[in-house]
């Protein structure tokens, strides 16, 4: 009976993939913003920011996702930024799996001395592949929709806008403007899977209640069609410009907790979990992410994390 329950979240995480592709979800999002939209930027000239987050989600749950992403962020003048993100995608312990390369490109507009506007484009290849070799049951052998794999890669495109100033920011962006089939109908069989456009809405505020205790809400909401809006609230406290902890709530679907950390100047490292609240409680032991993200002064220029709208 455990073996049946299994198989069925494998099922529906595998259907999940194929009919209705998501991208990826964050709880973390405002350390790993570059990811979702190019035109983040941290103004901060001289200072090269990257690092790596790892999502294991519905652990327990035979099958369930796990994301690996890897980005790096550099200004390159006052006005222009780049970076890359490298996003490692895999459902149903590598049943199918997504990679993503992107390069970032953003253009600064000064509004006023202190604040900025920028546009973005992200710009890479996806690459889509099934591997149903280690997927064998008797009741699903003769299953046409398992017999053959798939391996292709695809372009895409991606466009973004950020707002930031002494203590707020907000942004807006479609990752993946390019809406590209993976599967269509073969020798009678009707298979879809698709990438389609993700619009992703952030926004958070830094109340600084003293030097040494701010607080600071955040938002993010994404929206995929034939999938449920997804909105993230949360809510960090930061002491001392070192410690911080912090809860979110994601819509009818997890409450979580968060811890991050300076251990050096140069290296930050976080953590949080994910209790599950929909209906996969039953078979999910939560989620965990954890990131450890570095920032290299390469011209000597000392202007610390404070420059940057995910750090104040």
């Amino acid at each position: 009976m455990k073996k049946t329950i299994y198989i069925s979240i494998f099922l529906f995480c595998v259907q999940f993939a194929l009919r209705a592709q998501q991208d990826p979800q964050y709880t973390q999002y405002m350390y790993n913003m570059s990811v979702v939209n190019p035109a983040y930027t941290t103004n901060d000239l001289g200072r090269l920011n990257f690092g790596t987050l790892y999502r294991s989600q519905w652990v327990s749950a035979v099958g369930g996702p796990s994301t690996l992403t890897f980005f790096a962020h550099v200004p390159v003048s006052e006005k222009i930024e780049t970076g890359i993100s490298l996003i490692s995608d895999k459902i149903g312990d590598g049943a199918v799996k997504e990679n993503n390369l992107y390069i970032d490109f953003a253009y600064i507009l000064k509004l006023d001395d202190v604040s900025n506007l920028s546009l973005g484009l992200k710009a890479g290849v996806t690459n889509f592949e099934t591997d149903f070799s280690g997927f064998r049951l008797p009741e699903l052998q003769d299953d046409p929709n398992f017999n053959e794999n798939i391996n292709t890669s695809l372009p895409n495109i991606g466009i973004g806008a950020f707002y930031n100033r002494e203590n707020f920011y907000a942004g807006l962006s479609i990752p993946n403007l390019l809406s590209s089939k993976y599967i269509d109908s073969e020798n009678g069989v009707s298979m879809l899977g698709s990438e389609v456009m993700h619009v992703f809405a952030t926004a958070g505020y830094v109340f600084e209640v003293s030097d040494n205790l701010k607080v600071k809400p955040s938002v993010m909401s994404k929206i995929v069609k034939g999938s449920p809006l997804t909105v993230d609230g949360s809510l960090n406290v930061l002491f001392n410009n070192r410690f911080e902890v912090g809860a979110s709530y994601r819509l009818e679907d997890s409450v979580s907790a968060m811890f991050n950390m300076t251990v050096l100047p140069s290296l930050r490292i976080g953590y949080a979990y994910d209790y599950t609240l929909s209906n996969l409680s039953d078979f999910s032991a939560g989620s965990h992410e954890i990131f450890i993200l570095f920032d290299l002064d390469l011209l000597g220029l000392n202007k610390g994390y404070d420059k940057s709208p995910r750090f104040y």
